[in-house]
């Protein structure tokens, strides 16, 4: 019956709309939820009120066609024959059989109502299109994402859009952003009430040598003695689960529908059955919209972390495609023309007429919801914070004595710095505050400890502050903050060294289930694309990897770089003994994977000789000229002229080996005999070797592709690196790469004055390499890092200002004060997730019209227009008062307002150099003023409370003392101004933002 396909196609749609996640209050679902009437209007009145209508439409329009070729033969047939020829059933009368014209005209007579009788649809016909619309849809939808499911079938059931490529490199979600990020997986925290409740990842098991994908859910640990586990003194609960697929008893005991629920029931049941504090028990009890609020965590938890990995591109351009190929593939099947099975195509041209004009209406609504994701994605993100840390002998004396009344940065220097051992015992004397700042000048200051007047001052002091910056952490995922970094430094990044997850399943990766290695492609491709924007001509980039992923890796820069870009595959040799409990072979190095921006420019530096290459270089004779070591004279390529024997001084006649000959005529090697530059040993009866002199060799050495650990380190050289600066007891971060390592690609790859980017920056190593080369040649080097574990502050950070101070620590205390004078900005970026949770929706009025008579007008009205003030996209009217703007931040799963640094944003946004940042008061009214350069322009952006301002006032202060100070040739001015030729910052703020 129709209807059951009509009633399938409605729950699939129910589906595509995430109608199941009505509960949910983050990310998308918080959009879709308050859009929820819109669209469950469309999909049980507009969308199947289209279908009828096109039922119609087509109908009406066929028949009307085919009535129209009936009248036209019936007047041809009267004006010929005064009369009909044919009988009610459609046969030729006997009176006519004979006479070939009226045949002609009966057999055209009877093709045309046949049609005609066709053309009308049937209910099987219509229960056809249901289901090929059902059938469509149901392909490309898996827990919150548009992809090409695996389907197993006879015939192929999608097309990859090959476009004459000598290679193409393709993967299930190539034309996607992976958008997942691992802030939630391992940790997830609520309070309620007086207590705390800790979600714990334990162990996060790979399917990646299973006999199939298998699909993981969230099951409670069972390694853990306690679980939940609780702490009475701080009223802290953590539960603690793995994340794996199911053994069989497990299959047995939760089914295969709806698993992941079921499992939930059982966790929430044996949670609450183990929790003694009765309390916490009672909380957790309490049931808000027909759901307990353990039971709403849950929920949340397992949602947030299996759902949503990706937001298609072009979500439209790709369902089209696929409805185009699905219609000749599955309903015309042109396999079958020519064959036994060939059906006229006339036959279903009014159907897929139907299918068609049905299922566009359909994917506009989806593509609507999945381009307004894509733009919040997309849309540049604020700064929240910016904070700074510079080694004490950048500031001025005049800020010590504010500086040594500070309780918490003396806190800070004690708990980084401060040592008990003899030689060490009078560094600081913290508790007294009696520290002499000249006399530890690498001591870093932190302006978070310090309120905005004394920021103020201590910026106010530079001429050129992004000079002095050498250093700049970026706390976000890390598309998002290159994707903010690229108005500012296109073109500029000379080296590039990333230390991506490995894709084990071991790691903090996540993956989409069956999308392992795919997730993983689309999540490297959108950050290399960007990266290779930020990367000048003369640029190259170092990827490490291992075994596993290391030829996608290669194949995914080949297809972003070009194939002649590509250098060298390095071998590390990153451990320095056997794996003896190696299932197959001991694993005993990774790669590093190495490709140029164009070839045809970069070349790679030399490497320093080292002494022990020096020594090689001796001076037997005494040559005049140095230290020399011999060379081989003859080679393999053979040539007649170069095959002649030589006498040497004590009158012994040599020939070359057999099938090889000298290196050169002899002629030449007579020039080199008299010139001293052949050696026939110290009795001179030896076979002659050429002398090489160490004058004449070329500073460094070419780099090879073999790396051994005697020479960059191995991983325990990296975890004892770093386990130095920790105090006992500490946890060392993963596997974090080697100082020797990072101080080799960065002389490879960046000369001393050069910009360094690494986006996968873990534990800071390369920032560490930055600073030791810096010390030691005196060098300019500056880094970006960007990095959004929790070890951003608890080692990376930390780890950086442990460099700047002292270039000797162990068990957590500097062994000396010999550090390196630096200075590093650290900032933290709204994240996607925040965008999500700051839109509003402004009320619409009435609209009347329909989503089908407004063509999708109605959609993109709802989803753009009404949410364009929302504080995400700018709310112009805010900016009236800048530095009070505010965002809702998720922190332990409560929303918080925080400010946001509108104008570290905007200097990101215009790309700015900065140079000056400078405060003026006038009439109580607080102006920051930033000074600086792009493409040689010199620019000024003002920023104050324009609230109740006299702007006429304010004119004559900005006109008369602060652009006559500054000079500028372009001015930018928040909110409203009379000053003349000056430009509004909002418009170009929403432009530049993409909001």
């Amino acid at each position: 019956m129709p209807e059951n396909y009509e009633l399938k196609l409605r729950s699939l749609l129910r589906t595509l709309f995430q109608f199941d996640s009505a509960d949910l209050d983050f990310g998308i679902y918080r959009i879709m939820n308050k859009k929820r009437d819109e669209i469950e209007k469309f999909i049980n009145d507009d969308l199947i009120s289209a279908v009828t209508s096109e039922f119609s439409r087509y109908e009406e329009s066929d028949q009307e066609h085919l009535n129209e070729q009936l009248s036209g033969i019936e007047s041809e047939i009267k004006k010929n024959f005064g009369s009909m020829i044919v009988d009610g059933n459609g046969k030729i009368l006997p009176l006519y059989a004979q006479i070939p014209l009226a045949q002609e005209f009966a057999l055209k007579y009877n093709e045309i109502r046949f049609a005609a009788k066709k053309a009308e649809l049937s209910s099987q016909h219509k229960t056809d299109i249901y289901s090929h619309i059902y059938h469509f849809f149901s392909r490309y939808y898996d827990n919150g994402d548009f992809l090409s499911l695996r389907r197993h079938s006879q015939n192929e059931k999608y097309a990859i859009p090959y476009n004459g490529e000598e290679i193409f490199f393709h993967w299930a979600n190539r034309d996607q952003y992976y958008i997942k990020t691992g802030e939630y997986f391992r940790n997830y925290t609520f309070e309620e009430g007086n207590y705390t409740i800790n979600f714990q990842l334990i162990d996060a098991e790979s399917s990646i040598n299973s006999n199939k994908a298998d699909k993981r859910y969230f099951v409670l640990s069972t390694s853990s003695e306690n679980n939940p586990s609780y702490n009475c003194d701080i009223k802290s609960m953590t539960v603690f689960f793995e994340y794996r697929s199911m053994n069989k008893g497990e299959e047995a005991k939760y089914g295969t529908k709806n698993t992941q629920d079921t499992i939930l029931n059982t966790i929430h049941s044996n949670v609450l059955s183990n929790i003694e504090e009765l309390g916490l028990k009672t909380i957790l009890s309490k049931i808000v919209n027909d759901k307990t609020i353990l039971m709403k965590h849950l929920l949340r938890y397992t949602k947030r972390n299996t759902t949503d990995y990706f937001i298609h591109k072009d979500l439209q351009g790709f369902l089209k495609k696929e409805l185009d190929f699905y219609i000749k593939n599955e309903i015309l099947n042109i396999d079958n023309l020519g064959t036994e099975s060939e059906i006229s195509v006339e036959q279903y041209i009014t159907q897929i007429k139907v299918i068609k004009a049905v299922c566009l209406k359909v994917i506009d609504f989806l593509a609507q919801i999945e381009q307004f994701q894509k733009k919040l994605f997309e849309k540049k993100k604020f700064v929240l914070t910016c904070e700074y840390c510079l080694t004490i002998d950048k500031v001025s004396d005049s800020l010590y004595p504010e500086i040594l009344k500070n309780r918490e940065q003396l806190e800070e220097w004690k708990r980084l710095y401060y040592t008990e051992t003899n030689t060490q015992s009078k560094l600081h004397d913290f508790e007294l505050q009696n520290i002499d700042l000249k006399e530890n000048p690498y001591l870093v200051l932190d302006t978070k400890f310090f309120d905005q007047s004394f920021k103020d001052r201590l910026l106010a002091t530079f001429e050129d502050i992004d000079e002095v910056i050498s250093g700049t952490l970026i706390k976000s995922e890390n598309w998002q903050a290159l994707n903010l970094l690229l108005n500012t430094y296109a073109a500029q990044i000379k080296c590039i060294y990333i230390d991506p997850p490995y894709n084990t399943g071991n790691d903090d990766f996540l993956y989409k289930d069956n999308y392992q290695h795919s997730s993983w492609l689309s999540m490297m491709h959108d950050r290399l694309d960007i990266a290779k924007q930020l990367m000048s001509e003369d640029s190259s980039i170092y990827t490490s990897i291992d075994e596993g992923e290391q030829a996608s890796t290669r194949m995914l820069q080949e297809a972003i770089f070009g194939y002649t870009n590509f250098v060298a595959n390095i071998i590390w040799q990153k451990k320095y003994a056997p794996q003896n409990d190696a299932k197959w072979f001991s694993d005993n190095h990774d790669f590093i994977v190495c490709f140029s921006k164009n070839k045809n420019i970069w070349r790679p530096n030399q490497l320093e000789r080292t002494e022990e290459q020096n020594n090689r270089y001796q001076n037997p004779d005494n040559d005049p000229r140095g230290p020399w070591m011999s060379d081989n004279l003859t080679v393999k390529t053979y040539s007649v002229e170069y095959n002649y024997p030589i006498t040497s001084p004590s009158g012994r006649v040599i020939e070359p080996p057999e099938s090889r000959c000298w290196f050169t005529t002899k002629q030449k090697m007579m020039e080199l005999v008299q010139d001293n530059r052949i050696w026939f040993g110290s009795e001179g009866k030896n076979v002659p070797r050429l002398k090489r002199f160490l004058s004449e060799v070329k500073n460094g050495i070419t780099p090879v592709t073999i790396w051994t650990y005697n020479e960059v380190g191995h991983n325990q050289e990296g975890k004892q690196e770093l386990k130095s600066m920790l105090y006992a007891g500490e946890e060392v971060f993963g596997t974090p790469k080697v100082v020797r390592l990072l101080n080799r690609i960065i002389s490879i790859g960046a000369n001393s004055n050069s910009l360094i980017l690494d986006f996968f920056a873990g534990s800071g190593t390369t920032a560490h390499a930055v600073l030791n080369l810096n010390k030691n040649d005196g060098g300019n080097r500056k880094y970006i890092l960007i990095e959004m574990g929790e070890y951003f502050d608890t080692i990376m950070k930390p780890r950086i200002q442990k460099v700047m101070f002292s270039d000797s620590w162990k068990d957590g205390r500097p062994q000396s004060k010999d550090g390196i004078s630096h200075m590093f900005k650290y900032q933290s970026l709204e994240q996607y997730e925040d965008t999500l949770n700051n839109i509003e929706f402004a009320q619409s009025g009435s609209v009347q019209r329909t989503l089908l008579d407004m063509d999708g007008y109605f959609l993109r009205y709802m989803l753009d227009f009404e949410t364009m003030d929302s504080p995400c996209r700018l709310n112009v009217e805010k900016i009236t008062k800048p530095f009070s703007y505010t965002l809702k931040i998720t922190e332990r799963q409560e929303i918080k307002e925080k400010n946001v640094d509108l104008v570290e944003t905007f200097n990101y946004l215009l790309g700015l150099h900065v140079m000056k940042v400078r405060i003026f008061t006038n009439n109580d009214v607080y102006y920051k003023v930033v000074i600086g350069t792009k493409n040689s322009e010199k620019i000024a952006i003002i920023w104050r409370d324009s609230e109740g301002i006299d702007l006429k006032v304010d004119k004559e202060f900005i006109e008369e003392t602060l652009l006559k100070e500054f000079k500028p040739s372009k001015t930018y001015i928040n909110s409203d101004f009379y000053v003349k030729d000056a430009c509004p910052i909002e418009p170009e703020f929403k432009r530049l933002m993409g909001a």
